[in-house]
């Protein structure tokens, strides 16, 4: 099979279970965000230097497809998709977000004031990340807002994700050796 099948040529995608709707649809925005999102933290995997980036980040990417999952399901279906061994975003996800986070703070890495992005690439790709993070966010409450987001954890765990992102491109930065200036050595 065809990875163009065509159903899509009208507008339309499918959702888990089959159901179609608009590629506009609020669930589709908001599970397409998730899947940036992704996409995101795989470059900012890619571009760190640091295995405890790295394998943080890739746990949170393996996070993100069981957040994708139950974001691509309807409501009326998700019975039905738990029922056939799927997971949903449950509050011990967003604790070891929180966990991150406080041994990132342990290390005495300042979450006040604005940061640039920018100060190196594996910085500005988890910043990337982090705004990629905050859309996300946005286009789930926009779906809770329309009554069709079921799970609110959901949302606890992607406003955390984006913080610990923020800490992350913030410990990378006390890390990295700061660039000569160009056109010097």
């Amino acid at each position: 099979m065809s990875i163009a099948t065509k159903t899509g040529d009208q507008g339309t995608t499918s959702l888990m279970y089959g159901r179609r709707v608009s590629k506009c649809h609020p669930r589709v925005e908001a599970y397409g965000c998730v899947d940036e999102l992704n996409t995101a933290l795989g470059l900012a995997r890619a571009s760190a230097e640091q295995d405890f980036v790295r394998d943080n980040l890739l746990t949170i990417q393996k996070d993100l497809v069981i957040l994708m999952g139950e974001l691509a399901t309807a409501i009326e279906d998700l019975s039905r998709y738990v029922k056939d061994g799927y997971s949903l975003v449950a509050s011990q996800m967003t604790h070891k977000l929180d966990a991150l986070v406080k041994e990132i703070e342990d290390q005495k890495i300042s979450f006040k004031g604005w940061a640039t992005p920018g100060a190196n690439p594996s910085a500005a790709a988890l910043d990337l990340a982090r705004t990629v993070c905050r859309r996300a966010e946005r286009r789930v409450c926009a779906l809770q807002e329309a009554g069709q987001l079921q799970n609110a954890e959901i949302i606890v765990y992607l406003n955390r994700l984006a913080d610990l992102l923020w800490l992350f491109a913030r410990w990378v930065e006390t890390r990295t050796a700061p660039s000569a200036p160009v056109g010097k050595k």
